[in-house]
């Protein structure tokens, strides 16, 4: 599977499971066996091998033919059609109902699925089910999460630590947290980022001057780096504004894109105020006329589209014009949250500078060296573990209500494949978890 691929559901298909009437508990034990298909039965399934009977006797009979409906994975169909054959039974593909939406199966344990990583696909998960329809952003989640959380903790000793943390993680070696080992990617992602910006602010265990500052020194300039912190808020949400247009033109066609706030609509608002700033930076005059024009277009598309999702008349009125000032005002009020990279950022090198000068206060050749020590590693394990936990929740909200709540309008339904235990696959000494999942 090409990497591309991952960044959607799984395609999937409409089936009819269809045996003769006496063959259908086997027939249900090979659909059980493959964990291929998810069957929609008129009751919560469950997980023993009573399980097969019920299903059978739920199945739909036709003369001497049963037949029960459900969704299977496209590629997994051809698979099980094969393990059918033998029984006489097999899988007929359906048209999918109109307003029906199938369930999401975005990664699995085949050997031929490229996943994504795995905090990285918990990031996406935690807010929503990716709807079936729509791009999946767990890999450029998790890129964008662990850059914003080193520009709030931009320092290279710190970072160091972080990596060999990672390390420490991803060998397995100290029992007490070998659960979390699949975690590692995720800390020495976070630990290299850290670094990086510890390098451009000349940050080492705080201003100590071991390393030169080769961008700036965020507590002598905060203004570069506020406005760094924005521009790359903006180009964050430009992507969040890309994917949510892709989403909606794959939701509901280019119709629905066009006027939806998180759609082209939304995207030509986005643009414009981006064109406005330019424009007034640059004083070039024609763009800012074009920014006027591209959002007076961009809230009338944005009017229309709310009118119509209020139902319209005057009630409809009303609640598309506060909707669109709401509209306009989240705008403004997310790109404006992404300060908080820069204001965060600050905050841990002022900290540290705090640290290294009382360090260097006390640090004397005598008995006050000892205590000198003592406030460098006590402010540095202080500061890391506070400044840590601040930019991996901040980080985070940024990634939810700024980011995510563009992309996502929907919410999705995992794939949960009818697999209940089966008394001959335990007597062969196999178990559900070493089926193949889809």
């Amino acid at each position: 599977m090409q990497w591309r691929e991952t960044l959607s559901p799984i395609r999937m298909d409409r089936v009819a499971v269809i045996a003769p009437a006496d063959r259908t508990r086997d027939a249900l034990e090979e659909v059980a066996r493959s964990a291929a298909v998810e069957l929609e039965l008129p009751y919560t399934p469950g997980d023993g091998p009573e399980e097969i009977d019920r299903a059978a006797g739920a199945a739909v009979q036709n003369g001497a033919v049963t037949g029960l409906v459900g969704w299977a994975p496209s590629r997994r169909v051809p698979e099980l059609q094969q393990a059918l054959n033998p029984l006489g039974a097999g899988v007929v593909p359906l048209k999918a109902p109109r307003g029906v939406q199938p369930p999401t199966l975005l990664t699995g344990n085949g050997h031929r699925t490229r996943q994504a990583p795995k905090l990285s696909r918990l990031l996406v998960d935690t807010y929503t089910t990716v709807p079936y329809a729509d791009v999946d952003p767990a890999r450029l989640a998790g890129l964008a999460y662990v850059v914003m959380f080193g520009m709030m903790f931009g320092d290279a000793g710190q970072g160091l630590l972080l990596v060999l943390a990672g390390l420490i993680v991803r060998s397995g070696r100290i029992a007490k947290i070998r659960r979390f080992q699949r975690t590692w990617l995720f800390i020495f992602g976070a630990g290299l980022a850290a670094v990086f910006f510890g390098v451009l602010y000349g940050e080492f265990f705080g201003p100590t001057h071991v390393i030169p500052v080769l961008w700036l020194e965020p507590v002598e300039n905060p203004i570069p780096l506020l406005i760094a912190a924005l521009i790359f808020g903006a180009v964050l949400l430009a992507f969040a504004f890309t994917l949510g247009t892709i989403n909606r033109v794959r939701e509901g066609g280019w119709g629905y894109a066009l006027y939806a706030r998180t759609g082209l609509a939304g995207a030509l608002l986005f643009l414009a105020v981006g064109m406005l700033a330019g424009g007034l930076v640059a004083g070039w005059t024609p763009m800012i006329v074009a920014a006027a024009v591209l959002a007076l277009l961009a809230l009338v598309l944005i009017f229309t589209g709310l009118f119509v999702e209020a139902g319209g008349g005057g009630t409809g009125t009303m609640q598309a014009s506060v909707e669109l000032v709401d509209t306009v005002i989240q705008l403004a009020s997310n790109l404006v949250s992404f300060t908080r990279l820069a204001a965060f950022g600050l905050t841990h090198a002022a900290l540290m500078s705090i640290v290294w000068q009382g360090t260097t206060a006390l640090w004397h050749p005598d008995w006050r060296a000892v205590l000198a020590v003592l406030v460098f590693l006590v402010g540095n394990a202080i500061t890391f573990a506070l400044e840590g936990l601040v930019a991996a929740i901040q980080a985070l909200r940024l990634e939810y209500y700024e980011l995510f709540s563009r992309i996502f309008t929907d919410e999705g339904r995992p794939f949960k494949p009818w697999s209940p235990r089966l008394p001959e696959s335990e007597a062969s000494g196999s178990s559900t978890t070493e089926r193949q999942t889809p």
